[in-house]
């Protein structure tokens, strides 16, 4: 695999090799919140953690064992709760890895891995786990799961250490991928925020998901029934959905959410204001030859920058495009490279 460091025009440079040493498939990359470290997972049934320094990994691997089946992906938690990394699997399991000191973890069966421990298992899904995703840091330590049975599980870390957990049906054929929005502060219908007392001014816990029901829905959680809700169901796609990403806003009213899907689209998701509606618009990788909305290949993975301007597109054909949304002119590809 290769690390793409991009420069301020969204543009990709030379592309740095990593030699992960895995002996299957590479499923996931991630870098933590520094950028300092990238964890990686595989076919192979382990989590690789590496060091980067100045856009290179360095060094030999840290490797995670435990998953008996592939692991499909990893997640870094913000680094106010620690050096933690989740990871979920064909397997059915959720674990949650800390980094303890070298020398000092065990995790299963009493074996040392390399200074990292697992903490916590979560085993109450019946199917795959095909997604994991840690809220805002402000909402605290809580970590959302999809999964091939269909349902969502919410996990909430207690300062005991125990798990509030909190489990429902999303997609009735199976739930692909999750992602959370942004904790906007929410507002009394009808007042300005400066106009409201300090105490309705609150982060609010909103998710999206994607299943292999074509769709995808956002939910948000009701502080009155301590439960999680259906707010909206998006229609568009025509076959799997295969992923879903919601774009930081950094401050901005306006909202949007980038789906992919098995019928080769890419569908961007918005909505200007509170009050209004969601419209849906597919990506064009085919201008300005034609209107077509087509990828060449399934479409696996969309991914935002931290700014939230622009869209990552991965697609089976083993590229990778780059998109802005243009003035006046919709979303436009920038930049695109071979992975």
């Amino acid at each position: 695999m290769c690390l793409w460091p991009l420069i301020q025009s969204a543009q990709a440079s030379k592309p740095v090799p990593v030699e992960t040493q895995h002996e299957d498939m590479i499923h996931d990359a991630q870098l933590d919140y520094y950028g300092k470290r990238l964890a990686t997972c595989s076919s192979d049934r382990t989590i690789r953690i590496f060091n980067v320094i100045k856009g290179e990994a360095k060094g030999e691997p840290v490797i995670l064992k435990g998953h008996t089946a592939a692991v499909w992906q990893v997640s870094w938690a913000h680094p106010s709760f620690g050096s933690i990394l989740a990871s979920c699997s064909y397997d059915g399991r959720v674990f949650i890895w800390k980094e303890v000191g070298q020398g000092q973890g065990k995790g299963s069966g009493g074996e040392l891995q390399d200074g990292w421990e697992r903490i916590k298992e979560h085993t109450l899904h019946t199917a795959s786990v095909n997604s994991i995703a840690w809220a805002p840091y402000d909402l605290g330590p809580i970590l959302a799961c999809a999964s091939s049975d269909g349902k969502v599980s919410v996990l909430s870390f207690q300062n005991d250490g125990s798990i509030e957990v909190n489990i429902f049906p999303a997609h009735g054929t199976g739930a692909n991928a999750i992602s959370w929005a942004p904790s906007v502060l929410s507002t009394v219908s009808g007042v300005s925020r400066s106009q409201q007392p300090s105490n309705s001014l609150a982060p609010q816990k909103r998710f999206v998901t994607a299943g292999s029901d074509n769709l995808i829905r956002i939910w948000g959680f009701d502080e009155e029934q301590k439960k999680w809700t259906e707010e909206e169901t998006i229609k568009g796609h025509e076959d799997w959905v295969r992923d879903v990403a919601w774009a930081p806003n950094i401050g901005l009213p306006g909202m949007y959410i980038a789906s992919a899907s098995q019928d080769r689209t890419v569908l961007i998701h918005s909505r200007p204001s509170p009050s209004s509606s969601w419209t849906s618009a597919p990506l064009l990788p085919s201008l300005p030859q034609s209107q077509d909305p087509h990828f060449p290949d399934a479409v696996w993975r969309v991914s935002w920058s931290l700014a939230g301007n622009v869209l990552a597109v991965s697609c089976g054909d083993g590229k990778v495009s780059l998109w802005k949304e243009g003035v006046g002119k919709g979303w436009e590809c920038v930049s695109d490279f071979s992975s």
